[in-house]
Formats: C-alpha cells, structure tokens, sequence
C-alpha cells in the first residue's frame, strides 16, 4: 500500500510540474516576451522585470525598488528579506500571482494562528502605494526569482515618458 501512495504522490508531482502548476514563480515563467514603452510583460500579461546583462535593470524595477523601500520595508524588512513583524515579499511572490498580490495590497489580510496574528492593513486608497504597485511587484518579482540582488540597482534604464504621464496623472500632480 505505500508503494501505491509513494507511485501516486509521485506521479501527481509529476502532472503538476508538467501542467506548471508547481512555479517558483507564483505569477509563472517571470521572463519578459513584450516591451511596450519600457515596461515588461510575460508571456500571461503580467508586469515582469528585465535585467540586461550588464545588470542594467529596466526604469520599472528600479522604481520599485524605491518604492518599496519608501513604503513596505518598514515591516517587511529591506530587500523584501522579511523582519520578525512581517513575512519575507521575496518568498511570497514565489507562490503567490500578481492578482493575489495586487488583492492582498489594495485589501489588506489577517493571518492569525496560536501562535502569531499578521496583520497586512489595506493600501487600496494609498497613492503612494496604488499608483505604483506595477513597480513594488516587478521589483519583488526581480528579488523573488534572484534576478537583482540586495540594495539599490546600480544602473537602470531612464524613466520613460509614459511612466512620468502616468505617475503625474494618478498622484494629481499634472
């Protein structure tokens, strides 16, 4: 009977990774297959990052990288690494997609359990937050998958034309 289990147990890890189901990524394969002024998209239409290989990182990621560190590493530690307030954004984004992610921020979430209670509050009416969350989580999609390292990226594409409308457009500032 165990080797029935064991072959079984098996063979569904087996259809899960074939089906992809079983992803580092939670969003799926992070790799960039559409560029449209200067922001990435993988293959699903998800936001995704792009490192050159000098390790020139497009506007996108960079952005977030400052983004997050201006709002989110209070609690969830510089780098995306976590503190012993809140969980590691680095690993999350290793089983959550970008919907969930997008959710999880703009609503808020409670984890409680015997032994902790986690409490992410709603940044859904927080422009600092909202009006670049694209950025926040191409920057932890980048930490997730070990495209960019700890700290600032040390080069980065310029800021496109249509990032500056957009940002001015939703923080008011035009």
């Amino acid at each position: 009977m165990k080797s029935f289990f064991g072959a079984a147990a098996f063979v569904l890890a087996a259809i899960l990774l074939w089906t992809g189901v079983a992803r580092a990524d939670g969003s799926g394969d992070p790799k960039a297959v559409k560029q449209e002024d200067g922001k990435y998209y993988d293959k699903d239409g998800n936001p995704t990052y792009n490192v050159k290989p000098d390790g020139t990182v497009d506007w996108y990621t960079y952005s977030g990288f400052i983004r997050y560190h201006s709002e989110c590493h209070v609690c969830h530690g510089p780098d995306g690494l976590g503190s012993s307030y809140a969980p590691a954004l680095a690993d999350s984004l290793k089983t959550i997609g970008y919907t969930d992610f997008l959710s999880i921020v703009a609503n808020g979430r409670k984890n409680v359990n015997t032994a902790n209670e986690n409490v992410m509050p709603a940044f859904g009416t927080s422009k600092n937050v909202m009006c670049v969350i694209d950025d926040i989580y191409v920057y932890l999609r980048a930490r997730a998958n070990n495209a960019v390292g700890r700290g600032r990226p040390e080069k980065h594409d310029d800021k496109p034309k249509s990032a500056a409308e957009a940002q001015d457009a939703c923080f008011g500032t035009q």
